[in-house]
């Protein structure tokens, strides 16, 4: 199987399943940012990021202007965001927390879509 495929489904699931997490617990959002002051949090998130984000770059680093650059772009924004929280994370988190409080709704739908967006892809639910 593809790996753009292995992918639009991992993204798809994990996204979907982030969401649904989110939806019936919003205050795990909270605890998230709570925890990333945590110094041994910070650095195992922003080493998961790292790795997560450069696994997915090395396997799928597709520039083509369709779904498959969502997948792509999940990965570089995850290796920058664990680069940024690694490096500058007295600056990252108050962008971060800043972000998430403004748009939060909009983020956590965004997620959502893209999630049932990348599993269309792959399972074809909603034929083109």
């Amino acid at each position: 199987m593809e790996a753009s495929f292995i992918l639009a489904k991992f993204w798809g699931w994990y996204l979907i399943i982030f969401f649904l997490i989110l939806s019936f617990k919003p205050q795990r959002i909270k605890q998230i940012f709570k925890d990333l002051n945590d110094e041994k949090f910070l650095i195992i998130t922003a080493f998961l990021a790292i790795i997560i984000g450069l696994l997915n770059i090395i396997f799928h680093n597709i520039w083509e202007l369709n779904w498959k650059l969502i997948i792509t772009l999940i990965g570089w924004i995850s290796l920058f965001m664990g680069l940024a929280l690694f490096i500058f994370p007295k600056k990252t988190i108050p962008s971060l927390e800043l972000i998430n409080i403004k748009f939060v709704q909009t983020i956590y739908m965004l997620l959502f879509f893209i999630g049932l967006f990348l599993l269309n892809m792959v399972y074809d639910i909603l034929p083109a």
